[in-house]
């Protein structure tokens, strides 16, 4: 655009913690391989932000983010957290380079997250259970089926090999991501590498273009709709519930009951889902929904036998 070289990151909603490194890393293969003037301006201090402005920094790239918002006040902070890439296309509709570049870039992000496991990145493996009330193989998820190497211990489990009601339950192992001791690391590596954040709510692609540095990563989420005019960007609203921690609980259910449900303990309190309100952006929480994701999760747990 003009003298400026722009990259876009936008991230993926529902698999965006999930796909970060590896979506950045291919954002970052962009960037011109000149050793000349090596200064980029990131838009955006999500996760899409940090990990691009990170990896930036370790091809020897001086960096500035600009963000109308620093953590703990971003969208990525009460992301769910689960390493799974879902949710992130339509299999229908995607070609085959973009399955091989969506495969690339999820290998890419478990191996970098599986380097930060017990680093103090808020990084931990842990056992995930799918609760069906019918016979769904996993072989029928697509990630399940084409990246079978990044989920260990895969199984289907027989009603003696678990403690839930729900007729049908597969596990496997993953990683959980704390989005506020990832996001508040990542931001530390950044300074300490020595980035620069500045607070800047843009109005327009003109002011974006104003920026003084040659190429710009626009890192902005849905707010590239506006900023550069990207008319198919469609908004997915997820409402979460957060109760008190409990050390005790120590895997992830998904599934089990009515609508949407997901249950990820956290150090911050338990994660409860959700939703998956396509065309929905809005803020406002709730009632009904709230009531409904309680229940059934209480549900879940009362009917579990020990």
């Amino acid at each position: 655009m003009g003298d400026k070289l722009v990259i876009h990151n936008y991230g993926h909603g529902g698999g965006g913690i999930t796909l970060s490194w590896g979506s950045s890393a291919l954002a970052v293969r962009e960037a011109p391989p000149a050793a000349g003037n090596r200064r980029a301006a990131v838009v955006g201090a999500g996760i899409m932000g940090l990990t691009t402005a990170r990896l930036l920094q370790d091809r020897g790239w001086s960096v500035t983010i600009y963000t109308k918002a620093l953590p703990p006040h971003t969208t990525s902070n009460i992301a769910g957290g689960q390493w799974s890439p879902t949710s992130v296309f339509e299999e229908n509709r995607a070609t085959a380079a973009f399955q091989a570049q969506f495969k690339e870039a999820a290998r890419l992000a478990h191996h970098a997250f599986q380097n930060l496991v017990g680093g103090g990145y808020g990084v931990r493996w842990i056992e995930n259970y799918f609760l069906n009330s019918q016979h769904v193989l996993p072989r029928d998820n697509y990630y399940l089926r084409e990246l079978p190497e990044l989920f260990p211990s895969l199984a289907e489990l027989t009603p003696d090999q678990h403690p839930f009601s729900s007729p049908f339950v597969y596990r496997f192992v993953t990683m959980l991501i704390e989005p506020s001791v990832f996001l508040r690391r990542t931001m530390s590596d950044i300074r300490e590498a020595g980035g620069r954040f500045e607070v800047r709510d843009f109005r327009d692609r003109a002011e974006v273009l104003a920026l003084d540095e040659p190429v710009i990563f626009n890192c902005t989420g849905l707010g590239a709709a506006a900023l550069f005019g990207d008319t198919e960007l469609t908004p997915v609203r997820g409402q979460l519930v957060f109760v008190p921690p409990d050390e005790r609980l120590d895997y992830l259910t998904v599934g089990g009951g009515e609508g949407v449900l997901y249950m990820f303990p956290r150090p911050d309190g338990i994660l409860l889902g959700g939703t998956f309100e396509r065309g929905a952006s809005h803020l406002t929480a709730d009632q009904a929904t709230t009531e409904r994701i309680l229940r059934e999760h209480a549900r879940i747990a009362r009917e579990m036998r020990t």
